[in-house]
């Protein structure tokens, strides 16, 4: 899985999705564009630990396929695939569309609030209870 959110929709993104899609070695595996919009929209960005709100297109591309023989096409149709929408790009993920080896994003998916968070974090998890792919690192 990758992901981003795009600051909208235009055609030539639409252009991209429908490209790349047509494109995938599986049968079973999906694109969503979510359109985050309404009472979501209207919370401060430093009200939660999610502050992403201002993008309201979620974009999440997910492989799935039977047969370990199928990875490397599936694993690369994802990977060409999140990089051609690049241009699209937002620069912000939801911290649950993380997937593994994305622990580089994590700042990325709290934005502004990471460096709060990083500070509760001894107070709140002080060994760290709380971790997977997502984790705040402890300071």
């Amino acid at each position: 899985m990758r992901s981003n959110f795009m600051a909208n929709l235009s055609d030539e993104a639409i252009e991209v999705l429908v490209d790349r899609f047509s494109a995938t070695p599986s049968p079973l595996s999906a694109v969503i564009v979510e359109h985050c919009h309404g009472a979501i929209t209207r919370v401060a960005p430093d009200a939660t630990a999610f502050g992403l709100r201002r993008n309201p297109y979620h974009l999440e591309i997910l492989g799935f396929w039977d047969g370990v023989e199928h990875s490397p096409a599936n694993l690369g149709w994802v990977t060409d695939f999140f990089g051609a929408l690049h241009p699209y790009d937002a620069g912000e993920v939801y911290v649950n569309s993380l997937d593994e080896g994305e622990g580089h994003r994590v700042r990325e998916a709290y934005w502004r609030n990471y460096d709060r968070l990083a500070a509760l974090k001894p107070k709140f998890d002080p060994t760290n209870f709380f971790r997977c792919y997502q984790n705040i690192a402890p300071s």
